[in-house]
């Protein structure tokens, strides 16, 4: 009973910010999303219904976990990834989370990687 109502929250949340979060081919809608062991980043352009960049730690030689440090690092990834692709700007999507421990961390290394948003 209380777990319906925890993910109704979190799917309302979703929702929310979806509404006013859309990506374009110019600047594609970076998703995080976290699950309890892994972390998945993608860069999406809305318009088409296309992933255009896509970063996960659920790769074989990968030892990141879905912690602070894990989204550390693969902020950075994410960031070279899309200088890569030829992407400079894009727009924030946190999957209904707060703003604060991995998320937060995930955001500051995809900036200080050269991201901007």
């Amino acid at each position: 009973m209380k777990l319906d109502k925890k993910k109704s929250l979190l799917q309302k949340r979703k929702w929310r910010i979806r509404k006013k979060v859309n990506g374009t081919a110019a600047r594609p809608r970076l998703a995080v999303t976290f699950s309890n062991k892994h972390i998945y980043a993608q860069c999406i352009d809305d318009v088409k219904g296309h992933t255009m960049v896509y970063v996960t730690s659920l790769t074989k030689d990968s030892t990141l976990k879905a912690n602070a440090e894990g989204a550390l690092a693969l902020g950075k990834t994410v960031a070279e990834k899309a200088k890569a692709a030829g992407i400079e700007s894009v727009v924030f999507d946190r999957s209904g989370r707060r703003y604060h421990g991995c998320v937060k961390s995930f955001a500051e290394a995809a900036r200080e990687g050269g991201l901007q948003f």
